[in-house]
């Protein structure tokens, strides 16, 4: 089991393309058709473990970070559904609502401080980030914009302390008439206000005050991305236990990580985004002493194949496709797992999405095997996942 407190999970939404980030093989010819690689390849850190040529920043810091090159599932290649999937660990169910991993970690752990929440997501909601089965006690807090923080838990100009102490007699009064709700689903929704009021508070308001980082730190994270980035480490100093950042962002490249015909032409400015800001990400943690403590998780929905499109671009692929973790204590390795000469097939060490999370469970000091109940149902908390055991020797 690890020492991991706390998990910072960057998603890039669209399907971040293995064989030209974090799994490079052979280069491949768009015009000719020739299947590989769309960039040429660096040494890392690492001997023998490479990567794309524009992530040079993160290739200097392989020690500290493990591309699982083995990932795989089954699920078709369509974005809700394998979207769900990556973050559920399952499939869209008619019967169960299946929590995400970050409503399982903030069920299991909670907030590391009673000041902040356990969950926060930095992108736009979603039902896949959601706590499922486990209710509304267990879901995320979010925010869309890094320049200010949560909308609903600012006071309005025109609401004063006076009106506000008002306001919460009346809550107050409402209550003693009428008792706490029996309900369970109802009874979360009222531990939900108890926390909005708690947090409301100038505390962990605070967290969001990017300007007070000095200038040159903020700008070695870059843009609306890297500010994401640095914001999760403000939350997670201030207690949050698992912070979502969203890349599917469409800032530089028309797309995101969606690289269907032209799409893939600005694809490397994404790519350069994505190492800046996580390189920033990690020597910042490292400096401050928290990057033994902090587990980085980087997913996306799918991988994409080594073929290339009528367009020049790439489709989908499920069954062969990258995801990184980095920091948290573990016992990196550069690279596990391992695919076919044109990152197709899967030929060595293959890591299940249930794995995957047994792996940040286990990270977490949380049972990988244990159950979760909904209503009367068992439920495994990870689908029966097993933790990669390379990383925790």
């Amino acid at each position: 089991m690890g020492k991991t407190e706390h998990v910072i999970s960057i998603w890039l939404g669209g399907g971040m393309g293995q064989v030209d980030t974090f799994d490079p093989k052979r280069k491949g010819d768009p015009k000719e058709k020739i299947p590989g690689s769309y960039y040429d390849s660096i040494d890392t850190a690492v001997p023998g473990v490479q990567l794309c040529e524009h992530l040079p920043r993160m290739a200097s810091l392989m020690d500290r970070i493990t591309a699982v090159r083995s990932v795989n599932h089954k699920v078709i290649d369509e974005h809700a559904a394998a979207t769900n999937f990556m973050h559920t660990g399952r499939a869209i169910s008619g019967t169960v609502t299946y929590p995400s991993i970050g409503s399982l970690i903030a069920h299991e752990r909670g907030p590391a401080d009673d000041s902040a929440p356990a969950y926060v997501v930095i992108g736009y909601p979603n039902v896949t980030r959601g706590p499922g089965f486990l209710g509304s006690k267990h879901g995320y807090l979010y925010l869309t914009d890094t320049s200010q923080g949560p909308a609903g838990l600012s006071r309005p100009k025109n609401i004063s302390s006076f009106r506000q102490d008002r306001r919460n007699k009346l809550l107050s009064d409402l209550r003693n008439s009428t008792g706490r709700p029996e309900d369970a689903r109802l009874a979360g929704y009222d531990e939900i206000i108890d926390e909005s009021i708690r947090l409301s508070g100038p505390s962990f308001n605070r967290a969001f005050e990017l300007d007070n980082e000095p200038s040159t730190l903020r700008e070695n994270y870059g843009g609306e991305f890297g500010q994401r980035c640095l914001l999760s480490r403000r939350l997670i100093e201030r207690g949050v236990r698992f912070v979502e950042v969203s890349h599917n962002l469409n800032f530089l490249n028309g797309t995101g990580w969606d690289v269907h015909n032209q799409g893939i032409l600005n694809q490397h400015e994404l790519i350069r985004e994505m190492d800046n800001a996580v390189s920033a990400l990690i020597l910042d943690l490292e400096k401050k002493s928290l990057l033994d403590k902090t587990l980085i998780m980087i997913t996306t929905e799918f991988g994409r194949p080594p073929e290339f499109d009528g367009g020049g671009g790439r489709g989908h692929q499920g069954k062969a496709m990258t995801c990184v973790l980095a920091g948290g204590g573990l016992n990196h390795c550069g690279a596990y797992g391992q695919t076919d000469e044109i990152s197709k097939k899967i030929v060595e060490n293959p890591v299940s999405v249930p794995d995957f999370f047994a792996t940040v469970c286990a990270a977490m000091q949380i049972d990988a095997s244990k159950y979760l109940y909904d209503g009367d149902r068992p439920v495994p908390i990870t689908d029966n996942g097993n933790p990669i055991k390379q990383l925790f020797s």
